[in-house]
């Protein structure tokens, strides 16, 4: 059963679900707004990044002589990774929107390993993929997954 997050001071807060997609999926704040109309608390600040923040990474870490496997033991990346990984371990629930790249997926893998609950948003998928299974839940529609955030929150009560 889900329970309520308490505050370090005991005050009950609403459950927080990280919303994990693309950074170049406009769609992204949108989906975020109409999951925090339903009273829980979203993480989407990893947006704000802008659509090309990989690639200005890989273009500056470039610029500097390095690798892919360099740039990853570098200040950038670690910051970004440990600042997402907070916020993902925080979280009670995981939504994945599609369209979203390795990078999503990893993270909704990673959440899921530790046995909580993600969900995938897709509108007919380009290409079918049986390990969505994984997931606690597969929606085409945004009504499908209000509904089963809902059912969340009743049962949190």
């Amino acid at each position: 059963m889900l329970n309520w997050r308490c505050s370090k001071k005991g005050i009950k807060m609403a459950m927080k679900v990280y919303l994990i997609g693309s950074l170049r999926n406009p769609e992204v704040p949108k989906l975020a707004n109409q999951i925090r109309e339903l009273g829980f608390e979203v993480f989407d600040d990893w947006y704000a990044a802008g659509p090309e923040a990989d690639d200005k990474w890989r273009d500056y870490e470039k610029g500097r002589g390095h690798s892919f496997k360099e740039a990853l033991k570098g200040y950038a990346a670690k910051h970004v990774f440990q600042f997402d990984r907070k916020h993902l371990d925080e979280c009670d629930i995981a939504v994945l929107q599609m369209p979203a790249g390795k990078s999503g997926h990893l993270e909704l893998g990673v959440h899921l390993g530790k046995g909580k609950r993600g969900y995938i948003l897709v509108d007919d998928p380009e290409r079918w993929d049986v390990m969505y299974l994984f997931a606690t839940g597969v929606f085409d529609d945004f009504n499908e997954l209000k509904a089963e955030l809902k059912k969340l929150k009743k049962e949190a009560k």
